[in-house]
């Protein structure tokens, strides 16, 4: 599905991915922790061809995205979707235009034509819906609350039904209440959607909720990766650290 080689980033003076390898597999919930700062939202936007390496590879279902440029990009990433860390509504139109705006603009990933005024309606309110943000379309992004805004991004998101959702620290900023139904909200898209999903994060108690698989980015590096159970035994200062704050937290997959 996706897999990442020898990914080397640098800006001035300043490493931020020395050599990071990561395969992600189909299907699955990766969740990659980290301090904030250490290169997690750098390494998301290689990932769908924002960021070019300075060397090293990004494949996604075997075709070497990192020195493509539009039009050629396009077509590998068409079916990749990104819920930016401050959510990137459009200030300027309402809920559902912000939640359509990919489909008034572009053919559908899955019919592979422009779908009509009708079709984008019902997939945008489908899309509010699934999120709880049904009779919120005509609302600006301006009267939102946080957790509405990020609820709306990730509508925008499931509107287009990408099969590779990144999430760029979907819950920072929020409360824990409104944390968990983001939780909840992405374990339930990636369902709906049959998807592969990256999250980005130094949240572990969202970590440990979602994911199927952890993975530890540190030094410019993915240092470990394995499931939740197993990533929580390795013996490593980080994770040691990490297991502390999970005492009485369950998993919820």
């Amino acid at each position: 599905m996706i897999n990442i080689k020898d990914l080397h980033k640098s800006y001035g003076n300043t490493t931020v991915l020395d050599g990071l390898n990561l395969e992600v597999k189909q299907g699955e919930i990766l969740v990659i922790l980290g301090r904030s700062g250490v290169g997690k939202s750098v390494l998301l936007k290689h990932i769908i061809g924002l960021e070019k390496p300075d060397s090293g590879s990004v494949e996604i279902d075997g075709v070497d995205i990192s020195n493509l440029d539009f039009p050629d990009l396009y077509e590998p990433i068409r079916n990749m979707g990104m819920l930016f860390q401050g959510a990137a509504l459009f200030d300027s139109m309402n809920i559902e235009a912000n939640t359509g705006f990919y489909l008034q603009h572009n053919k559908d990933p899955i019919l592979k034509r422009k779908m009509t005024k009708k079709e984008i309606k019902e997939r945008v309110m489908a899309a509010l819906s699934m999120v709880g943000l049904e009779g919120s379309e005509n609302k600006m992004p301006s009267s939102l609350s946080g957790g509405m805004k990020k609820r709306a991004a990730l509508a925008r998101l499931i509107a287009y039904r990408p099969k590779i959702l990144l999430y760029d620290e979907p819950t920072t900023g929020l409360d824990p209440i409104t944390s968990n139904q983001i939780n909840e909200l992405i374990v339930k898209t990636q369902n709906e959607l049959n998807g592969t999903s990256i999250i980005v994060t130094h949240d572990i108690h969202s970590a440990w909720y979602i994911a199927d698989r952890l993975a530890l980015h540190r030094d410019g590096k993915i240092i470990y990766s394995n499931t939740p159970e197993e990533f929580i035994k390795i013996d490593d200062h980080d994770i040691a650290y990490l297991k502390k704050t999970l005492t009485n937290f369950e998993r919820g997959r």
